[in-house]
């Protein structure tokens, strides 16, 4: 019998992804993933010695998936991959922190 598919397969810490799984749902080679560990856009979960022991959550999943589509869509290398990610994610913390304090509105 087959295994699951990447889009039957729920992910989280009881299912983690292997690098090679996570590669393989990104279109790209391990060597590509090792760089997204290496500059910090994704990060190794729990004690691992090589990438073939590396383990991966739905949010390394989506980090992952959103460093494609900008090197894809926008030609950004994965420095400055990191640095939009980054800053997504910051732009959404405080959005979230000043609507939770009644401040928010449409920018």
């Amino acid at each position: 019998m087959p295994g699951p598919s990447f889009d039957t397969l729920p992910l989280g810490n009881a299912h983690p992804l292997r690098a090679g799984e996570l590669a393989h749902a990104c279109g790209a080679e391990i060597t590509w993933v090792i760089q997204l560990v290496e500059i910090g856009i994704i990060e190794v979960r729990g004690p691992a010695e090589g990438p073939d022991d590396w383990c991966f959550h739905s949010a390394d999943l989506q980090r992952a998936l959103d460093a494609r589509r900008l090197e894809r869509d926008f030609g950004v290398g994965l420095d400055a991959a990191a640095l939009i990610l980054d800053l997504e994610h910051e732009v959404r913390r405080l959005k979230a922190l000043l609507a939770a304090r009644g401040l928010g509105r449409e920018i």
